[in-house]
């Protein structure tokens, strides 16, 4: 339809030709007003505008001389000044391109749909369905509430800024310390977010957005240096890119989000405008170095692997895992080779056809990967293999791109990419346990794990010289890779908050190397040396701890956390790649779908591989005497009586406490009680004592102390008096001993009955050996409901100890390389029970193993494969047991012969001579011990024997009696008795005297090991007589006692200081036993 000249629609052609051309900042709006408004002023003041813009102009083109006057002045030739010129007009169109950049964008962004229909010579109802892009939701509510917040988004970046960021500046170099922000304006023309893109499922504790932003802004940013009047700034800037916001945690209380996390996937396009002397960076050359440089520096802030995480509620858990998470997985990139290429290179003007050099780049992230080039060959082969960390799936690329190596410029030759998704969909990826036998690596050999490090900060570094704050940075080193932190200027106390990945070979041989040094690197703030092997041993192999620095002052220190993962490539289904000219390498010609050989599955393993650690433990045995001088808590009648105490001790070593009982009303209580904690060799343990007052209500503290452990684990023994800190008065009595395991069984009786002799009646039962378990995997685990894979983990139980171990996720062959240690008090009677349950599904089977199979193996050691009591699936496991032989209980265990006599008793062998003597604070015993084994048994009398250990504690002032067992007892009726041991001192028959054993079912051969204890000075007990009786019951309703036999010893004629168990002919009532 026809409109009229005079609707004032549209301006006419020749209006529009007349009409001065609209700048690009400038809305048509402005232009129109400022037409009309013209008409109506004097022409006077526009003539005068006119001559000074005319003049202005002029003087311009004056200054451009004043180079060539310059030039000619000074008799410098004239190739300076067309070099001057060329890099000027250089430099002209580099702007000029910019600024169309800008304008195009600007005019993309200001009316999209009318442009993208224009191009697509369509109208906005004729565009397809594909372009709305199912998946990418336009999100035009969420701009429109970022341009309503956008201007006070730039008063808080300009508040950051000058109250930040410029202080930060000036105290960083002494040059800058009259640096200052001119002008911080974000200007008019907000970030748009193009799409937005939800992944759903990914994780039920967490929300995935993927934001497509484009900002095109008129940002204005000046600085100046007002020492050297230096001014610069940016005017106007582009970026593109896609940006992920992941909220995590999610929480059951407001916010409901916990943190928010950004980053982008791929690193961003950039363009920036620059003003004042960074005009400069537009220099061709210059300009792409100074883009690259500042996508850098993006690149180590908001690109993976770095994020930006925002906390939203206080005392957040794991911010430093969720700042830095760990990798999802490895993957391993074979470049093998090309062919096709096209040919770059031209000789004499081109006329001559060459090839081309090609090198290959391959790039995952902020990870980027050279290849060698492979001159003159258009099917270059460069069998070379890089390994990468994906830290996102779904959205990170592999992204290969191939080049044409020249001395100027290298010629483009193509381009490729691959999501990470497909690789996972492919199954080459899992994070489990690298296999590297026959994988063939250039430029470096094949990872076995990757370490992550969360550097968070440091603690009283040295100062500089002047008693001047340092500025620190952190170097971390692994063999030749070193990574560097930012640095913390004017602070000995600095945080970082940064985290690093490392590749490893062999982690149980290198090392962690750290360097704390100024920013200068010249002066070194402290060291620390950690070898890797430590985490191989740590809990979920990671340390999170504090590190003492050496070369550093006497607090220094650095916190650190460390973790490590192990990693696993499945080799069932992959295949690797040969070395070119190797037998079998692919052959690019091929039309083959293999891609390369395949490489064999490694062998079923006949024994564990456990680490060098494994089995080093040692156990600690705490004796817990006496205490002396505490001070009296214990207050009656409003505090106006003072009473005693009540104390009791309690003890933390190796994340275990124990607990005394407690002694009444008592300042100088003896406990004489022991109590045993396995300990390993790692330095700086320590064993924490304190000593309470056991009240009602709150217990009162009594004291404390320390013992470190470096000098016991060193030496073996220690016994001394420790004085009782932050308390008036009070010293405690402590002996402690470390015992190494000893992989030998013919000290196995020795140990036991030392322990029963040195035993106390209020400890419990003293350990005989330890015994350390490695649990490395299991096969052919029964599938959940027939086809799933369980998720397996196993429990390991000895007594009342048990272990329980990770859990492995869906698979019949879980690989769990825990271990485990217990402590065994009689390995003759006691197993290992292992049972292998699946998480939800129940039981998958079950292991016993007696201990006595390893007593009777080659140093005490099973390691091969158990078949699980179900009859389906096996275990990979090692069993090691250690005698624990006590080197300072006082007791002499040697190997020794005995002959009898014709009687039941064993005589009296000779002392042993050439032997050293070990003297300690504990009584002096000789063990005399007679071998179930002996070659010579006496027999047994006619009504059968018992075996007895009668000997007196000096230092505890006891009389001691062990009742080991009896053999061969009389059976009288149709069925075994039901024997016990009862004891008197004679001549007291009274109750406070007697003791007995348990009763035993049925037996005429009983077991009891129970030990008896009566208080009496050692001229007394050498005035008594033991009455020893075994009797049994008559009937259950009766309470008659039937005699076995007894035996009555005279401990005058027996030397008490032997402590020797012995066997004794039972008797008669009216007889005498007799030995």
């Amino acid at each position: 339809m026809e409109r009229s000249p005079g609707d004032g629609s549209s301006p006419s052609p020749a209006d529009q030709s007349s009409a001065p051309s609209d700048p690009p900042d400038q809305p048509p709006a402005a232009h129109t007003k400022r037409d009309l408004s013209s008409g109506n002023q004097p022409a006077g003041p526009g003539a005068a505008g006119e001559a000074l813009a005319l003049l202005t102009s002029f003087g311009r083109r004056l200054l451009v001389l004043v180079p060539v006057y310059l030039a000619g002045a000074v008799g410098l030739s004239v190739g300076f000044v067309l070099f001057g010129l060329a890099l000027y007009l250089g430099w002209r169109r580099v702007r000029d391109e910019k600024e169309r950049s800008l304008r195009a964008a600007r005019q993309l962004l200001d009316d999209e749909e009318r442009l993208t229909a224009k191009t697509l010579y369509m109208s906005h109802r004729e565009l397809p369905a594909w372009v709305s892009f199912p998946d990418v939701e336009k999100a035009e509510w969420l701009n429109k509430i970022v341009a309503q917040v956008w201007p006070f988004l730039g008063q808080y970046m300009e508040k950051l800024l000058t109250e930040t960021v410029a202080p930060a500046v000036r105290g960083s170099n002494p040059h800058l310390q009259t640096f200052t922000f001119t002008r911080v304006e974000l200007g008019e023309k907000p970030l748009r977010i193009l799409g937005v893109k939800v992944h759903p499922g990914q994780s039920k504790e967490q929300i995935l957005l993927d934001l497509n932003i484009s900002y095109v802004g008129d940002v204005q940013i000046d600085v100046e240096v007002k020492k050297y009047f230096c001014k610069a700034g940016v005017k106007g800037m582009q970026l593109h890119g896609v940006l992920r916001v992941i909220l995590e945690p999610l929480i059951g209380n407001l916010p409901i989000v916990g943190a928010v996390s950004m980053f982008f996937i791929r690193r961003p396009t950039l363009d920036i405008n620059w003003t004042g002397m960074t005009n400069l960076l537009d220099i061709p050359g210059l300009s792409s170095l100074s883009d690259t440089m500042i996508m850098d520096s993006i690149a180590a802030f908001l690109v993976l692997p770095n994020r930006l995480l925002v906390p939203l509620v206080p005392d957040l858990q794991d911010v430093a895992q969720l700042r830095s998470p760990l990798p999802r997985g490895i993957i391993r990139i074979h470049l093998l080779a090309a062919r096709g290429l096209g040919s770059k290179d031209k000789y004499v003007k081109g006329l001559i056809e060459g090839k081309s050099d090609p090198y290959a780049l391959v790039r995952v992230g902020t990870q980027t990967f050279c290849s060698r080039v492979i001159n003159e060959d258009l099917n270059p082969q460069w069998g070379e293999t890089y390994e990468v960390m994906v830290h996102e799936v779904p959205g990170q690329e592999i992204e290969v791109e191939v080049f044409d190596k020249d001395p100027d410029k290298d010629d483009f030759l193509g381009r490729m990419k691959l999501d990470v998704g497909k690789v996972l969909q492919a199954g080459v990826l899992d994070n489990v346990l690298q296999w590297n036998r026959g994988v063939s690596s250039r430029p470096e050999p094949p990872s076995a794990a990757i370490l992550v490090v969360y550097l968070d900060r440091a603690q009283d570094l040295p100062l500089k010289k002047g008693n001047k704050e340092p500025n620190p940075m952190v170097q971390l080193s692994i063999q030749d890779m070193t990574q560097e932190s930012k640095a913390v200027y004017s602070n000995n106390c600095p945080v970082w908050e940064e985290a690093f990945r490392f590749f490893l070979q062999d982690p149980r041989s290198q090392e962690l190397d750290v360097q704390v040094k100024d920013d200068s690197r010249a002066l070194t703030l402290g060291a620390l040396t950690l070898p890797l092997g430590r985490l191989l041993t740590a809990p979920e192999l990671t340390l999170d701890q504090w590190f003492q620095l050496s070369s550093s002052g006497p607090n220094s220190r650095l916190y650190m956390k460390l973790v490590m993962r192990i990693l696993y490539l499945d080799s069932s289904e992959v295949h690797f790649p040969t070395v070119p000219g190797t037998p079998g390498a692919w052959d690019p010609d091929s039309e083959s779908s293999q891609a390369g050989s395949s490489v064999d599955a490694p062998p079923r393993p006949c024994h564990t591989t456990p680490d060098s650690h494994f089995g080093t433990e040692n156990v600690l045995r705490i004796h817990v005497l006496e205490a002396q001088d505490l001070i009296a808590k214990d207050r009656f009648l409003g505090g106006l009586v003072k009473g005693k105490s009540d104390p009791y001790v309690k003890l933390k070593l190796a994340g275990r406490s124990f607990r005394s009982r407690v002694v009444r009303e008592d300042l100088n209580p003896r406990w004489n009680e022991v109590f045993e904690v396995i300990v390993t060799s790692i330095p700086g343990q320590e064993l924490d004592i304190e000593v309470f007052d056991k009240d009602l209500d709150k217990d009162d503290f009594l004291g404390r102390s320390k013992v470190s452990l470096t000098a016991v684990l060193n030496t073996g023994f220690l016994d001394e008096w420790l004085t009782l800190e932050d308390v008036p008065s009070g010293r405690l009595h402590l002996r402690l001993e470390r015992l190494t395991p000893r992989p030998t069984a013919a000290e196995l009786e020795e140990v036991l009955q030392v322990n029963s002799l040195i035993q106390t009646q209020k400890s419990a039962e003293l350990a005989a050996a330890l015994l350390s378990v490695y649990l490395e995997r299991a096969e052919d685990l029964p599938l959940r409901k027939g086809t799933k894979p369980p998720s397996p983990y196993a429990t390991l139980t000895v007594g009342d100890t048990s272990h329980k171990t990770k859990t492995i996720s869906q698979t019949s062959a879980p690989v769990w390389d825990e271990s485990a240690s217990f402590l065994i008090r009689k390995p003759n009677t006691e197993s290992l029970e292992l049972q292998v349950r699946g998480e939800g599904t129940g039981a998958l089977g079950s292991l016993s193993l007696p201990l006595s199979e390893l007593l009777v193996t080659d140093q005490l050691c099973l390691d091969r494969w158990f078949t699980l009591n179900n009859g389906q699936g096996q275990v990979l496991l090692r069993a090691q047991l250690g005698i624990l032989v006590s080197q300072h209980s006082g007791v002499e265990a040697h190997s020794h012969s005995y002959s009898h006599s014709s009687s039941s008793l064993s005589e009296e062998p000779e002392l042993w001579g050439g032997l050293p003597h070990i003297t300690s604070s504990a009584p002096e015993l000789r063990q005399r011990l007679t071998h179930g084994d002996s070659p010579v048994e006496a027999p047994a009398g006619p009504l059968g024997q018992v075996k007895l250990t009668v000997w007196y504690y000096s230092e505890e002032r006891k009389l001691v009696s062990i009742v080991h067992s009896c053999r061969a007892l009389r059976q009288n009726g149709r069925d075994p008795p039901d024997p016990y041991v009862s004891l008197l001192l004679l001549p007291d028959k009274n109750r406070g005297t007697k003791r007995k054993t348990s009763q035993k079912k049925r037996t005429l051969n009983p077991e009891f090991s129970e030990r008896f204890e009566w208080e009496l000075p050692l001229d007394e007990a050498l005035r008594r007589k033991l009455d020893v009786s075994v009797k049994s019951n008559s009937s259950f309703m009766s309470r008659e006692r039937e005699l076995l036999g007894k035996v009555q010893l005279d401990l005058a004629e027996i030397d008490l200081s032997q402590g020797a168990a012995q066997w004794y002919d039972l008797m008669d009532d009216k007889d005498k036993g007799s030995s």
